[in-house]
């Protein structure tokens, strides 16, 4: 939202004065307090409270593992139980024993039950024992298993080891839900575009509400009046303000809100908030003051989504959130390239997991990305997010989905990136047909027509009706 991020520049320069910006340097993913010696000849045992850089290898259970995402370990973070950090390797486990099992999968779920497979193991096979930490779940001769008696909106992480005579192979984990979630992952949200009450004369909701029939609107932007605590634009009061008073309208006319955490600039919550916890009592005032149904972090620039501390930050603060609010949908939306999410955004995904954080619903923003045919760089960007997503978690194809969301740019990007009415219609098209849960665009105050107007901040740059592209996202 870089065009927003312009605009905004002075007037987060002002808010910065006295609170004082964050300069937080990113974390290395490489560099370590202490570390233990990683010898690749030479797996040590794998120990909980050691620093592991990227391509260590430790013997776990009998089989070796590789390192695939820096991090500091600790109990419940064994290697077969979080393949984000972890991946099996050849050279170590039992000689003679079968290969690895590949590609695990989830297949299907319903409420108490996860259906598993995965490609056959090399060598000699007797049967294939799924475990579930060291419980064994289930022993099969073939290459799918069925775990029942689960409960309802469980999160099971698998272990499938091929078997001979000889022992066990190295383990292939995979992670799934059951079925049944209520305020959880996976339900759709209305389609809500965003709405800022800080430029752009901004219109009101509730006459926008009855002339396109959209029913939820994202609201712009929580970030930091000074130290931890939370303001609109960190300025405006939480309540009495416009804010609240747009808030009430929506809600007065039958809709709900989204509220928005961050953005490109500004003096943030992540890098002001000291600690987890306190990161998670500023989301909470806010949550307190405007009862939001969901709350949207935008993470994004050197001094959040790069910064690997602050990001960490985020994380585990939304873990309290979600556990003190598990009503209010947890949403993330950060930047893409054209063929999905960067390193950045492919270690938050990964972090998530590795931190068990219920994340609802992963948003990209497909703009300002170099983008020529904005459907089809959509699209493109969004199969690279299902793919991070199913490496990260074992999702199915409609897991992740489901999973997933899209905030575009109506009219002209800050990059002059073209997208029409009707490119919007068909982006929200595929979304819809794919079972995406989340639709939002930046922003409501540029939904007029300006034909030839250029990037601004109250009309679209090109020709178009009011509101016709708050209108398509209420189709969503």
């Amino acid at each position: 939202m870089r065009f927003r991020r312009m605009f905004l520049a002075l007037l987060a320069a002002l808010a910065m004065v006295g609170a004082g910006a964050a300069t937080t340097a990113p974390a290395s993913a490489t560099s370590a307090p202490s570390a233990v010696d990683q010898q690749a000849d030479a797996a040590a045992d794998w120990q909980p409270g050691v620093w592991y850089a990227i391509g260590a290898r430790v013997t776990y259970n009998a089989a070796d593992y590789e390192c695939i995402q820096a991090h500091t370990s600790q109990t419940g973070w064994e290697p077969p139980a979080v393949p984000a950090l972890w991946k099996p390797v050849t050279g170590g486990g039992n000689p003679g024993a079968p290969g690895t099992p590949g590609s695990p999968r989830v297949t299907a779920t319903t409420d108490s039950s996860i259906s598993l497979a995965w490609t056959a193991s090399s060598g000699t096979v007797t049967g294939y024992r799924v475990y579930e930490g060291s419980a064994n779940r289930a022993t099969t001769s073939g290459t799918s298993a069925t775990i029942g008696s689960l409960g309802t909106c469980t999160t099971h992480t698998y272990t499938i080891r091929a078997y001979n005579a000889a022992g066990e192979s190295a383990g292939a984990s995979v992670t799934g839900t059951t079925g049944g979630c209520t305020g959880g992952g996976g339900s759709k949200m209305p389609g809500a575009p965003y709405l800022y009450m800080g430029w752009g004369n901004p219109p009101a909701p509730a006459s926008v509400m009855s002339a396109t029939g959209v029913k939820s609107f994202t609201m712009a932007f929580i970030l930091s009046s000074g130290g931890c605590t939370p303001a609109w634009d960190g300025q405006r009061p939480l309540t009495g303000g416009a804010d609240a008073q747009a808030i009430s309208a929506i809600k007065a006319a039958g809709g709900s809100v989204q509220v928005s955490f961050g953005g490109w600039q500004g003096n943030k919550l992540g890098p002001n908030c000291s600690t987890p916890q306190a990161f998670a009592g500023a989301v909470q005032q806010v949550v307190n003051a405007v009862g939001p149904a969901v709350v949207d972090f935008d993470i994004e620039n050197t001094d959040e989504f790069e910064n690997y501390t602050v990001q960490d930050r985020i994380l585990n603060g939304l873990k309290i959130v979600k556990q003190n609010n598990p009503n209010v949908k947890v949403v993330v939306t950060f930047g893409t390239t054209k063929t999905g999410p960067n390193a950045h955004g492919v270690r938050l995904i990964n972090q998530s997991k590795a931190l068990g954080v219920p994340i609802d619903n992963y948003t990209i923003m497909p703009f300002d990305f170099g983008g020529t045919t904005m459907y089809q760089d959509t699209v493109n960007a969004s199969e690279g997010l299902k793919t991070a997503l199913k490496n990260a978690f074992g999702w199915s194809d409609a897991q992740a989905y489901a999973h997933m969301g899209i905030s575009g740019m109506n009219g002209l990007s800050d990059q002059q990136e073209l997208t029409s009415p009707a490119t919007w219609t068909q982006i929200r098209d595929w979304a819809k047909g794919k079972g995406l849960t989340r639709l939002a665009y930046w922003a409501v105050n540029r939904d007029r027509p300006c034909p030839g107007g250029g990037v601004v901040s109250d009309c679209s740059g090109i020709s178009q009706s009011d509101w016709e592209f708050t209108r398509i996202t209420a189709g969503f």
